[in-house]
C-alpha cells in the first residue's frame, strides 16, 4: 500500500466511525467536523477543526463519513473526494489495498444485513470476511483476506466513482433516505451506479425492473426468490427461512453457487439469525411478541405483517419516517385484522392515516405505553409486533435500544 506523505494529504470529514478507522490506520490525520468550534487535538494525535477551517487549495485528498449529505459545505468545496470505497478499491488510489480482494458488494433497501451475514456465514471455508455498512469499515479489513464481503449503503455509494465490485447484489428497492438523496429516483440511481463500470463475466443479481439498465456485466434479474431458485436450482423446501429471511437466504446461496458451484443446504441452516428482526418472543401468559424494531421502513414492515398476518394483529407503528409517503403502508393494512398502536415523530400522520384508511388506532406516544395498551387486549390467538416502519432517533439511540425496551416491557408483564 502506498502511504508517502499520507497524514498531509488526507483530511476525513466528519469524525465518526468509518473516518477515525482510516486515521487509526495509516496515522494521524485531520478531520473536520460540524461539533467542533475550535481546533484541538485528541489522544491519537489527530488534528480536529471546524469546518469552517477546510482549504481545499491545502488539501490532496477528501475521504467523507458515509452519512454526510451532498448539500453539505465540506463535500460542495471538496475538490478530491474519494468514498471510502474508492479509497481502498480503486486502482488510481495512492491507498488502495494490495493485493486487491475479490469484492461483494450488497445493497437495496431491506436485508442487506442478514444477507451479508449469511453470504460471510456460506464462505467462511474459503477466507471471506465481512465489512462495509455492516458495522467493519474497510480500514479494519484486511487485504491478506480473499474475499470482501461488503454491505453497501446508498449513502457510500453517492460518493463512489471510480471502484466496482466483483459481484454486485442489489436486493429490492423501495423508498428509503428521500430526504437525504433529494428524491426517489436520485435514491435509485445512487443504488444502480455501480453497474456502468461492471466488466464481461461478472454477475449482478437485481430487480427485473432495472435489469434494462446500461452493463457490461452479466445479469442475473428477479422478481420473486421462486425466480432465483428455478435460475440456480434451489429446492426452497430445504431451506428452513421463511418470508424476507428465505429471499436473504437464496440470494447468499446464489452467490455460493456462482462461485463454487455449490448448494450448502445444511450450512445456510445452521445460520443464526441477529436480534431485532422478527424475533419472536412470548409473555408470562404465553401471548405472542415479535420484536421487529429493525424494520425501518415501509416495505420491511410489510415483510413482517405479511408472515403474521392470518392471525389478529396488534401493530406498533412510529419513528422518524424521514419523509417517505406511508399511504402505501395502509393500502395494504386496511384489509387485515388489525389494530395499531402510534408512537414517535409522525405520530399524527399516522393517526391522520389511520383514520382515513379506517383502521383503529390507538394513539401512544411512548413505546412502553403502546405495549401496556396491547397488553390489555392481546391474546394467545393474536400477534403483537413492533414493525415501526419508522427510524428510532425522534425517541431512542438506536433501533437496539428500542427493541430492548421492547423485549424487557414484554417479559416484565404479569
Amino acid at each position: 500500500m502506498k502511504q508517502d506523505n499520507l497524514h498531509l494529504a488526507l483530511n476525513l470529514f466528519g469524525y465518526g466511525k468509518t473516518t477515525r478507522a482510516i486515521a487509526k490506520r495509516f496515522g494521524p490525520s485531520t478531520f473536520y467536523d460540524d461539533n467542533v468550534s475550535k481546533p484541538i487535538t485528541d489522544e491519537a494525535g489527530n488534528r480536529l477543526k471546524p469546518v469552517s477551517d477546510f482549504d481545499p487549495k491545502r488539501s490532496a485528498i477528501e475521504v467523507p463519513s458515509p452519512g454526510m449529505p451532498p448539500h453539505h459545505p465540506l463535500i460542495r468545496s471538496a475538490q478530491h473526494l474519494l468514498s471510502e470505497y474508492d479509497l481502498f478499491l480503486s486502482d488510481d488510489s495512492p491507498l488502495s489495498v494490495s493485493p486487491s480482494p475479490f469484492t461483494i458488494w450488497i445493497t437495496g433497501t431491506n436485508g442487506k444485513t442478514t444477507t451479508t451475514q449469511m453470504m460471510e456465514h456460506l464462505l467462511h471455508d474459503k477466507g471471506a470476511v465481512a465489512g462495509g455498512n455492516i458495522g467493519t469499515p474497510l480500514a479494519e479489513l484486511s487485504s491478506s483476506d480473499p474475499i470482501w464481503i461488503l454491505e453497501t449503503s446508498s449513502f457510500t455509494l453517492q460518493y463512489t466513482e471510480k471502484s466496482k465490485p466483483n459481484i454486485y447484489i442489489v436486493l429490492p428497492i423501495t423508498p428509503d433516505h428521500l430526504s437525504w438523496h433529494g428524491s426517489y429516483e436520485a435514491y435509485v440511481d445512487a443504488k444502480l451506479k455501480p453497474l456502468q463500470w461492471m466488466q464481461e463475466g461478472e454477475a449482478i443479481i437485481l430487480p427485473r425492473e432495472f435489469a434494462d439498465r446500461a452493463t457490461a456485466g452479466f445479469v442475473i434479474p428477479y422478481h420473486t426468490v421462486e425466480d432465483l431458485a428455478e435460475y440456480f436450482g434451489f429446492d426452497l423446501s430445504k431451506i428452513k427461512f421463511e418470508g424476507a429471511f428465505l429471499f436473504d437466504a437464496v440470494v447468499a446461496m446464489g452467490v455460493d453457487k456462482i462461485l463454487y458451484d455449490r448448494s450448502s443446504y445444511d450450512t445456510i441452516n445452521t445460520f443464526v439469525l441477529d436480534p431485532h428482526r422478527q424475533e419472536e418472543l412470548h409473555d408470562k401468559q404465553g401471548r405472542l411478541w415479535v420484536n421487529d424494531t429493525k424494520a425501518t421502513n415501509i416495505d420491511a414492515a410489510l415483510a413482517a405483517v405479511e408472515r403474521y398476518k392470518k392471525k389478529p394483529l396488534h401493530l406498533i407503528l412510529g419513528g422518524d419516517d424521514k419523509g417517505v409517503d406511508l399511504t402505501p403502508l395502509f393500502e395494504t393494512l386496511q384489509h387485515l385484522d388489525i389494530t395499531i398502536y402510534t408512537i414517535g415523530s409522525n405520530e399524527a400522520r399516522l393517526n391522520q392515516l389511520a383514520d382515513q384508511f379506517k383502521i383503529p388506532c390507538v394513539p401512544s406516544g411512548q413505546l412502553s405505553d403502546a405495549i401496556d395498551a396491547i397488553a390489555n387486549v392481546h391474546t394467545r390467538k393474536s400477534v403483537a409486533l413492533l414493525s415501526p416502519a419508522a427510524a428510532s432517533l425522534d425517541q431512542f439511540t438506536s433501533y437496539a435500544t428500542r427493541g430492548d425496551l421492547f423485549k424487557e416491557s414484554v417479559y416484565r408483564l404479569s
